[in-house]
């Protein structure tokens, strides 16, 4: 007789997708709150005469500099540092998640600041191994100059080109990029450093794997639909055999279908993803998501309660992380010392403990100095009084402003030039060091 498929036939391979989705199987990894979300990149900026060529208005260095702007802007929060160089390399700024600390910085570079002429992209690369040693994950960097390198590196290394490329890119490891007026540059940049953060991640044994079990309910319910068919007995079978499988045995932690087809840890993840962390933190049941959505959230103080209750050092770290952000330098500092003891073994911890308790020392001396406590501290024609022998005595408190006669224009160029003055001297100091 015919080939035909039966209600059997379907109801095997709906069973055989089931057993497979309860399996587990996995193919990439979940990301670990503890762990950074993006690649540590060092950003490599030339400062030779050539970047002051016209033939990209302003001229290229102005161009590349707004470049390199919009991207420390999109990677807000992702950890970024600062090369200059041109005879010789400099650190500009270390690792860092805060755009506002690199503008600045940023503004003040140009030619003239650099103490040695020259085009060395090579001594660039090697302070960015320097910086990038340091880092948790893997790392990147993006070379921002008018040709590529000629020489290949060890790091990954991604050319952003501010004028046609003349070499052959054989030092641009990780992409070449042409500097385009809109934002396609910054997006392919994007894409190939999300690609190396996926492999990075890829062999680290902190992660855990993704369970990817849950798409094959979706051929499941194909299945199902194509059972209701007449005359087929199995329909209504393998239609219970379904929803007794993925209804919940416990109870729901979201409203409707979603629980149904997804677990609380799932659908946080999505809220999470969302930006939506005050809903993700109900939502997880997953002890270091939840305690991260608590923090990305603004929820410090139960946060910190949350990671004071789990016994792992990153918990202990990043409890610490919450009372910093929360203003209790002296919790702070306890659960950094609480991360070290249950791991000596960690820099990030020793690294935090040191910036905790300066902070507080620093806190603890203006308070005594001003008495005008922490939260409120001095601003522009403030009243203070002291705490000396003239106690009781009025002080008025005047914060600097540009002259009236002085337009906002000049005022701002005086800041850009006093930076590049200041970038400038430590630029030499450190070269001069180099050479003792």
């Amino acid at each position: 007789g015919q080939m035909r498929l039966q209600p059997a036939d379907w109801a095997a391979l709906a069973a055989v997708l089931l057993t497979l989705g309860a399996a587990g199987p996995s193919w990439s990894r979940l990301p670990n709150p503890l762990i950074s979300e993006t690649t540590p990149l060092v950003i490599a900026l030339e400062l030779t005469p050539s970047m002051q060529a016209t033939d990209l208005p302003p001229n290229r260095l102005d161009r590349a500099r707004f470049k390199v702007t919009d991207l420390i802007t999109a990677r807000a929060g992702a950890q970024t540092a600062l090369i200059a160089y041109a005879g010789s390399a400099h650190q500009v700024a270390p690792l860092t998640g805060d755009p506002q600390i690199l503008r600045p910085l940023l503004e003040g570079l140009s030619p003239e600041v650099m103490p040695r002429d020259g085009d060395d992209p090579a001594a660039a690369l090697e302070l960015a191994a320097e910086i990038l040693d340091g880092a948790e994950l893997g790392g990147a960097v993006l070379l921002v100059a008018d040709e590529p390198p000629k020489a290949p590196s060890d790091l990954p290394v991604i050319c952003l080109l501010v004028a046609p490329a003349s070499g052959t890119g054989a030092g641009c490891s990780a992409g070449m990029v042409t500097l385009t007026a809109d934002d396609r540059d910054i997006a392919q940049i994007t894409r190939l450093l999300r690609r190396m953060h996926a492999a990075d991640l890829a062999g680290d044994d902190r992660l855990a794997w993704r369970d990817q079990g849950p798409w094959l309910a979706w051929p499941v319910a194909l299945l199902i639909l194509l059972g209701f068919r007449r005359g087929w007995a199995l329909r209504m079978v393998l239609a219970t055999a379904l929803a007794a499988g993925l209804l919940p045995t416990g109870a729901a932690r979201a409203e409707g279908w979603r629980d149904l087809f997804l677990t609380p840890d799932q659908q946080g993840m999505i809220a999470y993803n969302a930006k939506d962390y005050d809903r993700a933190a109900t939502l997880f049941t997953d002890p270091a998501w939840r305690g991260m959505a608590l923090l990305k959230s603004g929820q410090y103080e139960a946060a910190a309660t949350h990671y004071a209750g789990l016994g792992t050092a990153e918990a202990a770290f990043a409890e610490g992380l919450a009372r910093l952000r929360n203003r209790e330098y002296r919790g702070a500092i306890a659960a950094y010392e609480t991360a070290l003891d249950r791991r000596p073994d960690y820099p990030e911890a020793a690294r935090n403990l040191a910036i905790a308790q300066a902070v507080l020392i620093f806190v603890e001396d203006t308070r005594e100095a001003s008495d005008t406590g922490e939260e409120r501290g001095l601003g522009a024609d403030d009243t203070v009084y002291d705490n000396d022998a003239a106690r009781g005595t009025e002080t008025r408190v005047t914060e600097d402003a540009p002259p009236a006669s002085v337009t906002t224009d000049q005022w701002l160029q005086s800041i850009d030039t006093q930076m590049g003055d200041f970038l400038k001297s430590r630029f030499q100091l450190d070269l001069a060091r180099r050479s003792e």
